[in-house]
Parts: structure tokens; sequence; C-alpha cells
């Protein structure tokens, strides 16, 4: 009876470790919660710069340029600044979290899965990423929102094979809203902030409830 125990564990032990090898499972459910609060400020000060609310919907593209006066910037420069601004502090809030899991899993950070990872992510979001200042280029507006979703959602899922399986239903969801958000033009800050936002609170949170804890 102790053999077979002891044998259950030894390959219980074997498939850790095995997992932790091919996957990097040192993402932090806290890092989710505080890059989606991160993006809902990103989003409140969107539409404090326009002077309108998520549920004006299409008349946001016509506000004054009165409203752009007043903060000294056009709306591109704005948009573009403050999407820079979201994405280096949900960067620098999920490395550090990343690397205090990372610390008490005794994992490290920088290993073969978390570089399979990043490059699997990296490649679709730097494509969209590209894609969506084309769009803001050749003043497509009203499908940026949704285009970032449906890019990000594609990264996550593209890079879940090399994580936690749960970010592959993540992705799922961010790429599902944003191909409603292309259903609905003129409503896209709003559904950037529940995918960015919303989502990503909701998903930190059963992260850190079910791994972290």
């Amino acid at each position: 009876m102790n053999d077979q125990r002891n044998h259950i564990e030894e390959l219980s032990y074997i498939r850790s470790m095995m997992e932790q090898s091919s996957r990097f499972i040192s993402l932090s459910g806290l890092s989710g919660v505080a890059a989606g609060i991160v993006a809902l400020l990103g989003a409140a000060s969107v539409y404090i710069y326009l002077g309108t609310s998520p549920f004006n919907g299409r008349k946001w593209f016509y506000v004054e340029s009165q409203n752009y006066e007043k903060w000294g910037m056009d709306p591109e420069t704005f948009f573009l600044l403050d999407a820079a601004i979201v994405l280096i502090l949900a960067v620098v809030i999920g490395y550090f979290f990343s690397y205090r899991k990372a610390k008490k899993v005794g994992q490290k950070l920088v290993t073969k899965a978390s570089m399979k990872l990043l490059s699997n992510f990296l490649i679709p979001l730097i494509s969209g990423g590209i894609f969506c200042l084309m769009l803001l280029r050749y003043g497509y507006f009203g499908i940026i929102a949704p285009s970032m979703l449906i890019f990000y959602g594609l990264a996550l899922i593209n890079g879940s094979k090399y994580t936690l399986e749960d970010i592959r239903y993540l992705g799922m969801a961010e790429l599902f809203l944003g191909l409603l958000a292309t259903w609905f033009i003129g409503y896209g800050l709003l559904f950037w902030a529940m995918g960015f936002g919303v989502l990503h609170i909701v998903y930190g949170l059963r992260m850190y409830f079910k791994y972290d804890r």
C-alpha cells in the first residue's frame, strides 16, 4: 500500500516538473486586476477628454474642437499617449506581480516556456498594433477599439499553449467582445473598457482565488 502511494506521489511530482518546464505558470491574478483598473482609468480619461459619456455612442465622433483645446493636444496625440501610459503601467505592474509569484513558488521568470509564451503572444499583438496605427492614420476611428480587442484575444489564444489554460478562455472572451463591438460602431471605447478593464479584473480575481492564495 505504501509502495503504491509512493509511486503515485512520484508520478505527481514528475508531472508537476514537466508542466513547469513546458508552461509558464507564474502569471499572477493580481496583475490582471491591476491591469484592468489601469485600463478603466485610461478609458475614463478619454471620456473626460472628449467631454462625453460611455453611452453617447456616435456622438463622441463629433465632439467640438474646444474640448481638445482645453487639453492642449489633438485627439490622435492624446489617444496614443493615453494608450502608451496604460500599456507601460500594465506591463510594469504585471512584471512586478509575476516576479513576486515566481519567487514565491521557486520558479525563474525567464525560462524557455516564458520566452515561447512571450514570442507567441507578441506576434499577433504587434501585428494588431501596427494595423490599429494605420486605422488611426487614415481616420477609421470606429473600428480601432474592436480591432484592438480582436488582436489581443488572438494573442492570448496563441500564447495560451505555453501557460495556464485559463488564458485561452480570457482570449476567447476578448475575441468575442471585439467581434461584437464591430456591430456597435460608436461604442468601441465602452467595449474596450469592458474587455481590457472589466474582463481583466474578473479574470484576475478568478486566477487569484484559484492559484495564488
